[in-house]
């Protein structure tokens, strides 16, 4: 009498479901920083609770003038009240009916307005000019550099950075409450959508012994073999992967044989860290091998 065959060793979950996702991220996910720093300025314009008078040119602002204004039958006479005087000829809008009262919420702080401008300026140069690898030294050297010498710098007894501090504080940009709100909520829908459900559709899957990719959005998946497969990071772009992106950075990945392919895959993050993994799932195939 023959003994049932015994089962086949059942193979480890992990070996079957190990899996590493690489999603490339679009250039847009580096600019949090602009819509972030549109909510905070929105929520404090809303809490300065200042408001701002639309005026033609040459309307002039008087302190502690009197006013007499005739409301319905009454003539009302308010004293000490600091006023502002349009020309001849020209009314507040509607020019039509009874003028509206000031209503657009804004701040008083003209740093507000610029520290916004700032931000959006910098955002837009760290993201569409690289500065990979040396680059990067040489940028912040040039910084530190010039800053020494401004400080060191004078003319007519001041330096160079009392000038241009100066300058910066005569600056005068005024944003109310419903532009930082509009410009940063659309913003960030456009960057949450873009980040959530577009992003995600640009992948490379890596698997002990193959490598799914999809390098469009709609695209079809295309198959590797990793034997052979060469994984690299790019050179770090400091301001753009460290102080926008947090740690993320642009990967290289090569495969070998008839079908030989190379792929960039930018913007990903924490690619140090899946850098890792790959590697050690890499050499555990080759050890098993």
């Amino acid at each position: 009498m023959s003994s049932p065959t015994p089962p086949a060793p059942a193979v480890p979950n992990d070996a079957r479901q190990k899996e590493i996702k690489i999603v490339s991220h679009s250039n847009l996910f580096y600019w949090w920083p602009v819509w972030a720093v549109g909510f905070i300025l929105f929520v404090m314009t809303l809490v300065h609770g200042q408001r701002m008078a639309i005026v033609p040119p040459e309307t002039k602002a008087y302190h502690n003038a009197e006013v007499q204004v005739h409301e319905g039958d009454k003539d009302i006479t308010e004293k000490k009240r600091d006023v502002l005087v349009l020309p001849e000829g020209k009314h507040l809008q509607p020019e039509q009916g009874a003028p509206e009262d000031p209503h657009l919420r804004i701040s008083n702080q003209k740093t507000y307005g610029v520290l916004f401008a700032i931000v959006l300026l910098l955002v837009i140069v760290i993201t569409n000019v690289p500065l990979r690898g040396l680059w990067s030294v040489v940028v912040i050297v040039l910084i530190i550099a010039l800053s020494i010498i401004f400080a060191l710098a004078e003319y007519n007894g001041r330096t160079w950075w009392d000038y241009i501090l100066e300058a910066l504080f005569r600056l005068h940009i005024y944003i109310n409450a419903a532009g930082y709100g509009v410009i940063s909520l659309g913003l960030f829908a456009i960057w949450l959508i873009t980040f959530v459900f577009m992003d995600p559709q640009i992948y490379m899957v890596f698997t002990p012994k193959q490598l799914r990719v999809r390098q469009e959005i709609g695209g079809g998946e295309a198959a590797y073999d990793t034997t052979g497969m060469v994984v690299q990071k790019q050179r770090n772009d400091l301001f753009r992967h460290w102080v926008l992106g947090l740690g993320s950075g642009d990967l290289i990945v090569s495969t070998s044989g008839a079908n030989a392919h190379h792929f960039d895959m930018p913007n990903v993050l924490f690619v140090g860290y899946k850098l890792r993994l790959i590697e050690e799932m890499l050499r555990e195939v080759q050890v098993t091998q």
